[in-house]
């Protein structure tokens, strides 16, 4: 007959001259079971919804291919696509998308509204688009609103209430300079392309050869990546200090579960 196994079976003792095992550290999202969070993915459906439909509008009001080159377009449809996907993670429970693409959202998204913002509707600093210009109105009025203030805005919003922290890393804030410098090659390329004198030959002021020349540009786009990448760093720190949204669920959850029995029996 076979003796039954004990139930508590006492550790090994350390074998002499072998270091033992370093400790695991299990990450937070294998220890926090994701559950289905229908008020997230609503609210993510809508900010897809909100940077789909202006983008879908500039696209009708305008040459799309014109349309299509501006940095504030490429940011808000890259919103749209990944708060969709996002949102769709929200509702059936799955792994939230990685840090690096959600930081990386932010960032480019974040770059569109600040810039707009302080610099191209700023009379003061020089690379104003709006000097001698009319007001928007209509349905190019909605459009503007949405991409550089309303998609921004609520893409904030959700990083820091709704998302968890990965935590980010250094290095993922320059890897994400990567596409800002991408584009301003391919502005500099598309301008070079076009013939001098072509109306919006380049896109945005501080990016305009004929105004500023190749020196004044690189030195624009050396001031402009040196913020960005200060922004990246901000990003990267915050992610490191804003508290977690599921954990906060799972201690609400173990609270209502435990206090019954620390109230004691009624």
């Amino acid at each position: 007959m076979i003796a039954p196994l004990p139930k508590d079976i006492p550790d090994l003792p350390a074998i002499p001259g072998v270091p033992p095992p370093p400790p695991s550290i299990v990450p937070a999202t294998a220890v926090v079971a994701p559950t289905r969070r229908p008020l997230a993915a609503a609210f993510r459906l809508l900010v897809a919804l909100a940077a789909a439909t202006g983008v879908t509008i500039d696209l009708v009001l305008g040459n799309p291919v014109h349309v299509l080159s501006h940095f504030t377009i490429q940011s808000n449809a890259l919103v749209a696509l990944v708060f969709t996907a996002s949102a769709w993670r929200a509702w059936t429970a799955r792994r939230p998308l990685p840090g690096m693409l959600t930081g990386g959202t932010l960032l480019y998204i974040s770059i569109t509204g600040l810039v707009y913002h302080l610099i191209l509707t700023n009379q003061a600093g020089g690379f104003s688009i709006t000097d001698d210009v009319a007001p928007l109105t209509g349905w190019q009025a909605v459009a503007n609103h949405l991409l550089h203030t309303v998609t921004p805005i609520a893409v904030l919003a959700d990083w820091l209430l709704l998302t968890r922290p990965t935590p980010l890393v250094v290095r993922n804030a320059a890897t994400w300079l990567v596409y800002p410098l991408a584009y301003l090659a391919f502005s500099l390329a598309r301008g070079a392309m076009m013939s001098p004198g072509t109306p919006l030959r380049y896109l945005y002021p501080f990016v305009d050869v004929d105004r500023h020349g190749y020196a004044g540009i690189l030195g624009n786009a050396a001031i402009l990546g040196l913020a960005f990448y200060v922004l990246a760093l901000l990003a990267v720190a915050v992610d490191h200090l804003r508290p977690d949204p599921a954990r906060r669920r799972v201690l609400r959850r173990e609270n209502r579960i435990s206090s019954p029995a620390s109230s004691g029996l009624k």
